[in-house]
């Protein structure tokens, strides 16, 4: 009958739902801040190289 009491108040115990899903949430928030992170440097980079090219151009007319 002890095991019984155990298993059920197992079960019926929620305490940790709540953390797993705050967990899962910021997990997938950092994902996307993550990948939207990394889409903006490539978009920058580009940008950059592009001023890049227009400045040594513009340099080498005198």
């Amino acid at each position: 009958m002890k095991y019984h009491n155990i298993f059920y108040r197992f079960l019926i115990d929620e305490t940790g739902a709540t953390a797993i899903e705050y967990a899962v949430i910021i997990a997938l928030i950092a994902g996307g801040i993550i990948s939207a992170a990394g889409s903006l440097g490539v978009a920058i980079s580009g940008k950059f190289e592009t001023a890049a090219e227009s400045t040594g151009e513009a340099a080498a007319d005198p």
